[in-house]
């Protein structure tokens, strides 16, 4: 049971609405219900004031759900035909998202097959990234996250990959992890984190075990049953030093990478960006990448551009060549932070041990 934003109250298992009841309260206001089996609760509830409660994917016994709506409580319905949960209240696991052999039948290939489907979901898909929100806003609590951005195409077995992942373990023995959650650069990051309380030989054979597939094209069976054998060897699929995953179903052809311990997947991506970008509190670390790490970059100079120094997050790039030459973003990002407080929290560097050492010595970020 946990009570948050003033007088909400949130109730998620039958267990703890007994444990409220039994209290004697008679007013509901402010009360969240969600996704419970109602039907033997209908007398205790009949002799409360729900007006102002909600209630959220309930099943209610015959005629009680109308008897709480004609006295002010607020009843959004279970919703058919949807795959995934709108009104969860965790985060995903990998298994949740992995649950079938064949990644084609799996709930993240199902998840995303109804959302591109001629049906009209966006009430269940608002609902559904509301309740992400909400259970990501729990889990972040009291957690220090650094992001580590990069190229959604960089290959398992390069030595760029190995790089990202020494980055992830470096970073994740004092903060958590956070990627984009996708393949490639974010998937390699995810791994090194968490990793981050084993032995280095652990991440080296890792590294080596996914070389064998070096990318979900042309099979995403092959490469996601690469990392559970990873994973096998890790000890379970949510095993070693938490690091999250934000994805999002907008982009369906990537698969989420396997090695993030938790993961908040979204649909709609603008709202996932922001949130990714907003909660890395202690900084985020750019690895080469284009388009999508070139928007990130930027939106989170603008973020930075218009704050004050203490809510200012550091920014790493990391690649000299890369960020001045190949995509040259860094001429323009030194030029927006000249006289701004931003100014001194851009950096540029050539390793990724340098810009794990500059994260973790500046201990900054927005509080």
């Amino acid at each position: 049971m946990r009570h948050r934003r003033g007088t909400v109250v949130e109730v998620e298992t039958l267990a703890e609405l007994d444990a409220r009841l039994a209290t004697g309260v008679h007013g509901l206001a402010g009360w969240q219900l969600k996704g419970l089996d109602l039907r033997h609760h209908a007398d205790s509830l009949a002799g409360r004031d729900p007006a102002g409660a909600l209630f959220m994917g309930c099943t209610f016994a015959p005629g009680a759900e109308d008897l709480l709506r004609d006295r002010g409580a607020l009843v959004f319905p279970q919703l058919p035909g949807v795959p995934v949960d709108p009104y969860r209240s965790r985060l995903y696991t990998v298994a949740e998202l992995y649950d079938t052999e064949r990644y084609d039948d799996s709930l993240d290939a199902r998840a995303y097959a109804w959302s591109r489907s001629g049906a009209d979901p966006d009430l269940a898909r608002a609902l559904h990234d509301h309740a992400v929100d909400d259970a990501l806003t729990d889990w972040v609590a009291g957690r220090r996250l650094v992001g580590v951005m990069g190229g959604h195409a960089l290959p398992r077995g390069s030595a760029d990959y190995a790089d990202a992942a020494r980055l992830g373990r470096a970073l994740g023995g004092e903060l958590v992890v956070t990627t984009g959650g996708g393949p490639g650069a974010m998937e390699a990051a995810n791994l090194g984190a968490r990793t981050a309380d084993r032995p280095a030989e652990d991440l080296a054979e890792a590294l080596d075990l996914l070389a064998r597939v070096p990318s979900f094209r042309p099979d995403v069976d092959a490469w996601v049953g690469a990392a559970r054998d990873v994973l096998v060897r890790l000890g379970s699929p949510e095993a070693g030093t938490p690091t999250l995953g934000i994805p999002t179903w907008h982009y369906g052809h990537e698969p989420p990478n396997p090695f993030a311990t938790v993961v908040a997947k979204y649909f709609r991506n603008a709202t996932r960006e922001a949130i990714l970008l907003e909660l890395c509190d202690r900084g985020i670390v750019f690895l080469p990448g284009a388009a999508g790490t070139v928007q990130e970059v930027f939106q989170d100079a603008c973020e930075n551009y218009y704050a004050d120094e203490s809510a200012i997050a550091p920014m790493v790039l990391v690649g000299r060549e890369h960020w001045t030459r190949t995509v040259p973003a860094w001429p323009l990002l030194a030029a927006l932070a000249r006289g701004r407080a931003m100014e001194g929290h851009v950096h540029l560097v050539d390793t990724v041990e340098e810009a794990a050492e500059l994260v973790l010595a500046t201990g900054g970020g927005r509080p």
